[in-house]
């Protein structure tokens, strides 16, 4: 994973989190399993999601990956 640049936005007000790697977005997560599956696509061929919770190439804006909700979020 290292050749990619991975940035995990801080989560929305409605939950989720906007993914992007190198330069382009893929969608927003919301939650690990998301994640994995959109850096798959991307090729990042046998992410899953441990691989992506502890990964020090992915930058996780406004929260680590244990923050998936929004500010307004009321369960």
């Amino acid at each position: 994973m290292a050749e990619h640049r991975v940035i995990v936005f801080p989560p929305s007000e409605r939950g989720g989190r906007r993914v992007q790697v190198d330069g382009e977005t893929l969608g927003t997560a919301f939650g690990l399993h998301d994640l994995a599956a959109f850096l798959q696509r991307a090729g990042l061929e046998g992410v899953d999601e441990l691989d992506v919770a502890e990964s020090p190439v992915i930058e996780w804006h406004g929260g680590g990956p244990e923050e998936w909700r929004g500010t307004s979020w009321t369960p």
